[in-house]
């Protein structure tokens, strides 16, 4: 698949999921190229047709593209809640076990997915695996002795490699945070692993996202379908 057909697909996508967004709504939208799609589709209902919602975004680029049509944008701790969350996934198993964090927001998208009602993401048909870890799984880690946790993470075998930029500089997250990417190949124990690392002294965050979207709407060829998660 072309980058033009992925595009296509993410678009597909992402209008489909706008349709999900009300009058009067708080709604979480995401970060990624999927979601950039859904809130130009958000931007264009509230210009055209007067829709009014207030926004929480994972990132602070979401935010302003968001705030340039028009969107309202409130912080997560100015509301009591948020109705339904929009976002991207860089995987998906049959399992609704997700990566997500390659775009380095996974910290504020786990705390506002958590803070939400309904989840939903939004993928082409290329992110839907059988099993997650082809894509290397994103670890948000405090800069000190970010070091020690990689040599840790060696030492267990993740094979990490530390996240640099296009200049070798570390990419820094929202909150100033590295990123290590663990190259895994497979996870065939998500849940394991996923205890593993939250609790390894230094780590902020992992990308592992397990059973925690109620939908994901896929770019499909044939136009969007939906994937609706039985155990939520």
């Amino acid at each position: 698949m072309d980058k033009a057909q992925q595009d296509a697909l993410k678009k597909a996508a992402g209008i489909e999921a706008a349709k999900l967004i009300e009058n009067g709504m708080i709604a979480g939208l995401g970060t990624g190229s999927t979601v950039r799609f859904l809130v130009d589709e958000l931007g264009r209902r509230v210009q055209e047709e007067g829709l009014e919602f207030t926004g929480v975004t994972t990132s602070r680029r979401t935010q302003e593209q968001a705030e340039s049509y028009g969107i309202k944008i409130v912080d997560i701790d100015d509301v009591d809640h948020i109705d339904v969350t929009i976002d991207g996934a860089d995987e998906v198993d049959k399992n609704f076990n997700g990566i997500k964090g390659g775009g380095a927001a996974l910290l504020w998208e786990k705390i506002v997915a958590t803070n939400s009602d309904k989840i939903v993401w939004i993928v082409d048909e290329s992110k839907v695996v059988d099993t997650i870890g082809k894509f290397p799984l994103p670890v948000e880690v405090i800069p000190f002795g970010a070091g020690h946790v990689v040599k840790e993470f060696e030492a267990k075998g993740y094979k990490p490699v530390l996240r640099l930029d296009a200049e070798g500089k570390e990419v820094r997250t929202d909150e100033n945070n590295f990123v290590v990417d663990l190259h895994l190949g497979r996870i065939d124990h998500p849940q394991e692993l996923a205890e593993d690392l939250i609790n390894t002294v230094g780590v902020v965050e992992h990308g592992l996202f397990l059973n925690m979207v109620d939908k994901v709407i896929v770019g499909d060829p044939n136009g969007p379908r939906v994937m609706t998660n039985s155990n939520k």
